[in-house]
């Protein structure tokens, strides 16, 4: 299955969902070399923005990555909102749906900080930088520790540089 990160984006802005891009994706936008194979989100867990993703999601063909296709799971509000942390796969490639990522207490921690960028004409919230590497730092993998030494190296070469966002 194709890897478009821009296509699964666009389908949860096009549906209104509110939501930080983080992960790889994230680390991507800021300019770490570190290559991603999945779309990782932290989504608002309000009942409309639940309803909006879950709407998204259908638009994806979104299903439970790792579990066989017979299971049946019932992508809509009342679902996501019984759970937190949701892996799918979806036509546009893997995607992560985190209410509340590794060191954080989600949306509206990361919403506070995020920066706005423009990607293929759609304008995402991206967390900040220091963002990312505490949400790695948390996680404790030990891939996350490597990305954790790339993602602060990028934070000193801005600061060197004056400010910038991605």
């Amino acid at each position: 299955m194709p890897f478009d990160f821009l296509a699964t984006l666009r389908a949860l802005v096009d549906h209104g969902v509110d939501f930080v891009v983080i992960g790889g994706i994230g680390g991507r936008v800021w300019g770490s070399p570190s290559v991603t194979a999945d779309t990782d989100i932290c989504y608002a867990r309000d009942r409309a923005n639940l309803a909006r993703l879950a709407d998204a999601l259908a638009d994806l063909g979104a299903r439970l990555r790792g579990v066989d296709d017979d299971v049946t799971f019932l992508v809509d509000a009342d679902t996501i909102g019984a759970g937190d942390t949701f892996t799918f796969v979806t036509r546009h490639g893997d995607l992560d749906v985190i209410g509340t990522p590794d060191g954080t207490t989600g949306y509206q921690d990361l919403a506070a900080a995020a920066v706005e960028v423009d990607l293929d004409g759609m304008t995402v919230r991206v967390a900040a930088l220091d963002d990312l590497i505490r949400m790695k730092r948390a996680t404790g993998r030990a891939k996350d520790r490597a990305e954790v030494e790339i993602l602060e190296a990028l934070r000193d070469e801005i600061e060197r540089e004056g400010p910038a966002t991605p």
